[in-house]
């Protein structure tokens, strides 16, 4: 999408003439990737598709909220799913405490400033894949964090999509 404003507004306009709107822009990625390149380039789409979203005058970006290493210098992105052994306790502490919370309320900030809502989309393999976990990045990060509702994601998990929704009710920005 192009930087230049006249082109940005002929494009909306024909959108707007079409009838047409747009609910939200995507840019799903990994922003806490482990790999410094990898985590720069989604964290940098991010940003663009914030901007772009601003730009376009719309209210939600969608992201996954992605999944650090299991320690500084890590190679690969380590879901971590279980409490024990106690060991997976200390990684989940210090992915979210010094990674993911730290990241998400500094692009809450961006985003908020920027008048936009970022949904996370809850998928396995990521911090946030279940409704607890999208709790608390929301309750870390801020009201402009939120969720995108995919209920197939839920299934597949063995989650009730319809008691998700009663507790991600006031947290649900896109479906």
């Amino acid at each position: 999408m192009s930087d230049n404003e006249k082109e940005l507004k002929e494009w909306k306009k024909r959108l707007d003439d079409a009838g047409f709107s747009i609910s939200a822009l995507s840019s799903h990625g990994n922003p806490l990737h482990p790999d410094p390149a990898v985590r720069k380039a989604y964290a940098d789409t991010s940003k663009k598709t914030v901007q772009l979203a601003s730009k376009l005058g719309v209210p939600v970006v969608i992201d996954f909220s992605g999944c650090p290493g299991d320690q500084e210098g890590a190679k690969y992105p380590n879901w971590v799913t279980c409490p024990w052994p106690p060991e997976y306790l200390d990684v989940l502490e210090w992915q979210w405490d010094k990674v993911a919370i730290p990241y998400w309320k500094e692009h809450a900030k961006f985003a908020s400033d920027n008048g936009v809502k970022v949904a996370i989309e809850m998928h396995p393999g990521f911090l946030v894949y279940s409704p607890e976990t999208m709790l608390r990045l929301r309750s870390e990060a801020g009201p402009s964090i939120g969720c995108n509702y995919d209920p197939s994601h839920m299934f597949w998990q063995g989650i009730d999509p319809i008691a998700a929704i009663r507790v991600l009710v006031d947290s649900i920005f896109h479906v």
